[in-house]
């Protein structure tokens, strides 16, 4: 079969309802500043899509930074990879200031988050080695244990039984060899908003002898007494051999930096493939992210008014008797029940009716009859915001319960 035949045939899980969902289900285009009001569709939204959490995208100081960098360096300074001509002393300054945070001595940026946190691993990891994850780590880490040629043991989702049992397995397959264990978990899962038990898995270090490596991405800069992230939070700083986090989330920009032992991050650099053969990270990214970390850590109030609003949201939410699941962090997911095109009513009905726009998650990444509304307070969201928003679900939840979706039919929307 001819290649091209075999892909046009096989649209994929979410491929297949391209007809009907892109550019508005998927791939939406929402426009105007980034904030908790935005465009979409030519009407104003209250936007719970975006993850902004301390409102730095559009900060003054922070736009004022992106623009003077842009001025003073241009967008293709410095040119070449951090190995060959690529490398400034300011690069080296953040890598200072964010492992330091995170109480590391050793820090190493990155272009990609999801690019960062699969070639990591990838580097980290031989064919001996046998890697034990989290079965609901995000992609990059799936994708990251997929290239693994050695062994591979799931656990079940922050269960520490099953966990022990993936242990036991990969202890009799390292022991008298020059494998070793690499456990890998996330600070904050995205779509549930619970925390990776990383005290409990720590606590298990000494019996297994394993190394653990966490993707932090949505608890870096939101959780900790200083915003270090899910390890602060948990009092495991000490325990955490290699801490990743995106700037995608907090941070508001784009890239990623991983922190570990000065003879790991150096390892990391002389290694990791996607690094030396890339592109460093240009000069205007590494001076506003410089800005973004000094009001990150200089300003607490931020990251105070978004747990103001998250408390708001989520307490508003479970009295008005919602499924929020067992989040413990600023990830909001609301559980409903229905298919997919039902999941299309409603989120269609939520914003053209009541100015309400978030993520929608529907099978395949979650069972079928399932529908996850997830929301994503921010620092810059408004009591107003939240209460409009709590007021559409109240409503749009007694359509769906009364069956007044069940007849949607979704309209070719391009």
């Amino acid at each position: 079969m001819d290649l091209f035949d075999r892909i046009l045939k096989q649209a994929g899980p979410l491929g297949k309802y391209a007809e009907v969902a892109e550019g508005y289900y998927m791939f939406p285009q929402l426009e105007g500043e980034l904030g908790n009001r935005m465009t979409f569709n030519g009407k104003e939204m209250v936007c719970w899509s975006i993850n902004n959490y301390l409102g730095l995208a559009n900060h003054p100081e922070v736009r004022k930074a992106d623009a003077e960098g842009a001025v003073r360096w241009g967008l293709a300074y410095p040119m070449g990879a951090r190995m060959m001509s690529g490398n400034t002393q300011l690069h080296h300054k953040l890598e200072s200031l964010l492992a330091n945070h995170v109480g590391k001595e050793a820090g190493l940026l990155v272009n990609y988050g999801y690019q960062g946190v699969l070639s990591a691993i990838d580097t980290l990891v031989s064919r001996h080695d046998v890697i034990v994850y989290d079965a609901e780590s995000h992609a990059c880490i799936v994708d990251a244990v997929r290239m693994h040629v050695g062994k591979r043991f799931a656990f079940t989702h922050n269960d520490i039984d099953s966990l022990k049992k993936c242990l036991d397995r990969a202890k009799r397959l390292t022991d008298g060899t020059e494998g070793g264990i690499l456990v890998i978990t996330e600070g904050v899962f995205g779509m549930r908003g619970d925390q990776g038990k990383l005290k409990e898995i720590c606590a298990l270090k000494k019996d297994y002898g394993f190394r653990l490596f966490i993707d932090d991405a949505h608890g870096y800069g939101m959780l900790g007494a200083t915003g270090a992230g899910t390890a602060e939070e948990q009092e495991v700083t000490e325990d955490i051999d290699v801490y990743f986090s995106t700037f995608a989330k907090s941070m508001a920009l784009i890239g990623g930096f991983i922190a570990a032992r000065p003879e790991i991050i150096q390892f990391l650099k002389y290694n990791m493939r996607s690094q030396i053969f890339a592109k460093s990270l240009p000069m205007p990214i590494v001076e506003g992210l410089l800005k973004r970390y000094e009001l990150l850590r200089t300003h607490p109030e931020y990251r105070e008014k978004l747990w103001h609003n998250v408390r708001l949201l989520q307490s508003g939410l479970k009295e008005r008797g919602f499924d929020i699941g067992d989040t413990n962090t600023c990830v909001t997911p609301v559980y409903m029940k229905g298919e997919v095109e039902v999941a299309m009513a409603l989120v269609k009905d939520m914003r053209e009716n009541y100015g309400v726009f978030c993520s929608i998650v529907v099978y395949p990444v979650i069972p079928k009859g399932m529908i996850i509304l997830r929301l994503i307070p921010t620092a810059t969201h408004t009591e107003g915001d939240i209460q409009i928003t709590l007021d559409a679900f109240s409503a749009v939840r007694e359509k769906l319960e009364s069956g007044g979706y069940n007849q949607f039919v979704p309209e070719v929307l391009v």
